[in-house]
């Protein structure tokens, strides 16, 4: 591991391309360029607003259901988007890894790193909603950067651990958007941690998402209701996900060339 590790810090420029490239390809020809990162979360919250914020009266914890949910949807919209393309990283790049020789991890890393301009881009429109509905930010909008790595640690771990099974098992092309599906409605976006019963928050809380949007969504609105308890589990999943995907990676990544 130490020697991977070794290496693939050699060659972090091919990283720094990579993710260039990606970002590049992914707009290519596309009219409203970069404008995607915003529209598709400022939509999805729209919808959300309309059904569950008016019709069926969700709480948001005294938050504008509109915030409640477009402060969320920004952190789920990078994950669930950037997992797909982390986790199809290396079939789609099956040609180049065929060709040359180079830290294969390095796909699944550009993909993953490559989505944060996505999420920056987004977080702007965040910034006028936080404006127009008189928001006032606390000293823990500093921590708010934490759960956006927490956020990129986690995609890249269960990246690896999807994008390296993918090479071999092309079933879990398919997997991927399933689980994103089932994913998005046991985060809490659409409803706040509260709104579930207590003797299921355990379960909510193996989720590694849910200490991230609920942690960054604590920072943004109400920095003394950050659960701590929610954050250190999310935490420790997203370590487990970043070495058992790192570990799998780097045993199965010499046969990639062969089998892909």
């Amino acid at each position: 591991m130490d020697e991977w590790f070794s290496e693939v810090w050699r060659c972090r420029e091919i990283l720094y391309f990579l993710a260039w490239r990606d970002v590049k390809v992914r707009y290519k020809q596309a009219v409203l360029g970069i404008g995607w990162a915003v529209l598709q979360p400022l939509f999805t919250m729209i919808t959300f607003t309309f059904f569950f914020g008016k019709l069926a009266g969700i709480p948001s914890n005294g938050i504008p259901y509109p915030l409640f949910s477009y402060s969320a949807l920004l952190l789920w919209t990078y994950f669930s988007i950037t997992l797909n393309q982390v986790g199809n990283s290396l079939v789609a790049n099956s040609n180049l890894i065929t060709k040359i020789y180079f830290p294969r991890v390095l796909l699944p890393a550009a993909a993953a790193f490559g989505g944060l301009l996505d999420l920056v881009v987004g977080s702007v429109l965040l910034i006028g909603m936080m404006f127009y509905y008189h928001v006032t930010p606390t000293w823990a909008l500093l921590l708010t950067p934490l759960f956006v790595a927490q956020t990129a640690l986690l995609v890249l771990g269960a990246g690896m651990l999807l994008a390296s099974l993918n090479v071999r098992f092309r079933d879990v092309k398919y997997t991927i958007p399933f689980v994103i599906q089932i994913g998005l409605f046991v985060t809490p976006i659409i409803y706040p941690v509260t709104f579930v019963p207590k003797r299921y928050e355990a379960w909510l809380a193996l989720n590694p998402m849910t200490g991230i949007v609920e942690g960054f969504r604590a920072c943004l609105f109400h920095a003394d209701a950050i659960n701590w308890s929610i954050v250190g589990w999310s935490w420790a999943v997203t370590v487990l996900f970043l070495l058992l995907g790192g570990l799998h990676f780097s045993r199965t990544e010499r046969v990639f060339a062969d089998i892909v």
